[in-house]
């Protein structure tokens, strides 16, 4: 018996037992996918609750490849009767018997019926009637981008029926009018920038809908080298140039948040300046910024090439905040519907696999290359791994650093929309005008697409929450979404801006 999987089903080809509809499925799958495709087939029968259990006994086993080792070496028949006679063996070894045997009834069924159904192609069924196949995604060189960017080299997009290419793009500025202009076909966009752009805020009215989140927490305030043990505090900033990626950033809106906290109007009592994140670390070589709220992989670069430190992570300032999202405008996903419910779906799945922990050695191999995030392997890994230092001295553990929980909820897009108002950062109050007590939810229900992330989630077998709107706990207050204009004016009467 053949010892690698692959080798088994080339002698099933050969021997007639996969025929052709079977094969045009494989070949929408990588290596991996045909692994897990040969165990789910079957006994899955598309019920996301039963592969879910027989995944979690193929990691019981060690992995999908240990179990496929032992399915198929010299001992699968001592596996498969050990599974049936299970006295003596340890939980582990049972569990791990019991998914071997689940891979041998599957494999045993395969080719018991020629004709074929729902369950010999349910990759078809993901991949039927596309608008459109040739794709291409824009994203800035950010860890935030990773289920984008993994996507590609990891056979996401290609398991959904598209041949995509991920689009490397110069500035935030770059995104926003490539999406205006109709140059490519969906974009990696910070949170607030499909509501900013929807309202007309910084440009012209364009409609965008905010399809899933690629991450939570995941960025850093970092400070230059020279002002090392000078800054303890929001309050030790004032003078500072700092930068951040995009007027309308979780990353703007994060520090206007935390230095108010200190005393220092924003506006008055720093300099805040739109900065390219692959330009940053120069810029604070340079001088030309004193400090940066940036997302990663640059905070943990500037520690790498001894340019600054990290000062505070993000996430102690709101942890799970949204940062970064997979986003579409309405013009493309209203002539591209299926296409864009199906490219969602390969994003929403590509988060999953990105928040196991397990899995984020390899990513960090696989979005460190030149073509995508053009960054040392170790970097990219301090930061998705969570083990890293801060340039202080300090070796830190912290898992979550970065995570990538898909889920849209509305009680972001209120509090993005809080924050807008409260900064109004047309100078016009333009932000106030577009955004009232009356409106904070309805701008959250076009822009934000809750509901079908949800869908999206739950026919991949994950467990999104059931609610839209939930209470969010940021470092020195509380956001009622239910509230949101009683928020700012709290905000606003307690610390005088």
């Amino acid at each position: 018996m053949p010892q690698d999987p692959v080798d088994m089903v080339d002698d099933l080809v050969k021997m007639g037992l996969y025929k052709e509809n079977q094969l045009r499925a494989a070949d929408t799958v990588n290596a991996y996918e045909l692994r897990k495709t040969l165990f789910l087939k079957r006994v899955g029968r598309n019920d996301p609750q039963r592969e879910k259990l027989i995944l979690a006994l193929c990691k019981q086993a060690g992995g999908l490849e240990n179990a496929f080792a032992a399915a198929f070496g010299p001992q699968a028949g001592l596996f498969f009767a050990d599974s049936i006679r299970n006295s003596g063996t340890t939980r582990r070894e049972f569990l791990r018997n019991m998914a071997v045997g689940a891979a041998l009834v599957t494999l045993a069924s395969c080719g018991a019926n020629d004709a074929p159904t729902a369950e010999d192609t349910p990759d078809e069924t993901i991949v039927a009637d596309l608008e459109k196949t040739d794709i291409q995604v824009g994203f800035i060189p950010i860890t935030c981008a990773t289920p984008i960017i993994m996507s590609e080299p990891l056979g996401f997009y290609e398991k959904y029926g598209f041949n995509a290419s991920v689009v490397k793009m110069p500035s935030w500025g770059a995104v926003r009018d490539s999406a205006i202009a109709g140059e490519l076909d969906a974009y990696h966009m910070l949170a607030p920038m499909p509501i900013a752009m929807t309202l007309g805020l910084g440009s012209n009215s364009f409609g965008v809908k905010l399809a899933s989140i690629e991450n939570i927490n995941g960025q850093a305030i970092t400070i230059a080298e020279r002002h090392k043990g000078q800054v303890n505090g929001p309050e030790d900033f004032k003078g500072f140039v700092i930068g951040v990626p995009f007027p309308y950033s979780m990353h703007n809106l994060l520090l206007r948040y935390y230095l108010s906290t200190g005393g220092l109007n924003p506006d008055v009592d720093v300099q805040i300046r739109p900065v390219p994140p692959p330009d940053s670390i120069a810029q604070l070589i340079a001088g030309d910024i004193d400090a940066m709220l940036m997302p990663d992989p640059f905070n943990q670069r500037a520690v790498y090439e001894g340019a600054g430190f990290i000062h505070l992570l993000t996430k102690d300032l709101w942890d799970g905040h949204p940062c970064c999202a997979f986003a579409a405008s309405d013009q493309w996903i209203g002539e591209n519907p299926n296409a864009f419910r199906a490219l969602n779906k390969a994003i929403i799945e590509a988060a999953g696999y990105a928040q196991d922990a397990a899995n984020r050695p390899e990513i960090a191999a696989a979005i460190s290359e030149r073509a995508f995030l053009n960054q040392p392997v170790e970097v990219v890994e301090a930061v998705l791994t969570g083990n890293f230092e801060d340039g202080l001295g300090n070796t830190l553990s912290i898992p979550d650093r970065i995570g990538f929980d898909p889920y849209p909820w509305q009680s972001f897009a209120k509090w993005i929309s809080s924050q807008l108002v409260r900064w109004d950062l047309q100078g016009d109050g333009k932000a106030a005008q577009a955004i009232t007590d009356e409106t904070y939810d309805a701008v959250g229900e076009e822009v934000f697409l809750t509901d079908l992330a949800r869908e999206l989630a739950q026919e991949l077998g994950q467990n999104p929450p059931t609610e839209s709107n939930r209470p969010e706990t940021l470092a020195f207050d509380k956001f009622d979404p239910e509230a949101p204009g009683d928020y700012v004016k709290a905000q606003i009467d307690s610390l005088g801006f």
